[in-house]
């Protein structure tokens, strides 16, 4: 199974623990940063803190290369919808209170790239 395959698919199971590792490892793979883009999309795309921390923790460590194109992918899973966005940016607000200081930083960095994008669609 090709890897993107396999980060999109475990995407799925962000919120148990045993994926979480795994994920990690996707998103900052060392030999493919398009394992890095699908697999922090399809996190981020789930819309919900699960997936969010596992993105976090992943910035909070990734080199600026893998940082690069892990915000690609929030641009690409929040750029239409302000809404969606804002949601996310709610949830990120949340985990920079995470007990894992990892995570914490990374919702960080994850919160300011949020704000920074603006959406196609706002709310009537």
């Amino acid at each position: 199974m090709d890897r993107a395959d396999a980060g999109r698919g475990l995407a799925g199971f962000a919120e148990m623990e045993e994926a979480v590792g795994p994920l990690l490892e996707l998103v900052l793979d060392r030999e493919d940063t398009f394992v890095t883009r699908v697999t922090a999309e399809a996190l981020l795309r789930r819309h919900d803190s699960a997936g969010l921390r596992v993105v976090a923790s992943a910035l909070a460590v990734a080199s600026p290369n893998h940082g690069d194109w892990i915000h690609t992918a929030i641009l690409d899973a929040f750029a239409v919808y302000a809404s969606d966005r804002d949601d996310a940016v709610q949830l990120c607000e949340a985990l920079t209170r995470d007990i894992d200081e990892r995570v914490a930083l990374g919702a960080r960095e994850l919160r300011e790239s949020l704000s920074g994008i603006n959406c196609v669609l706002y709310p009537a």
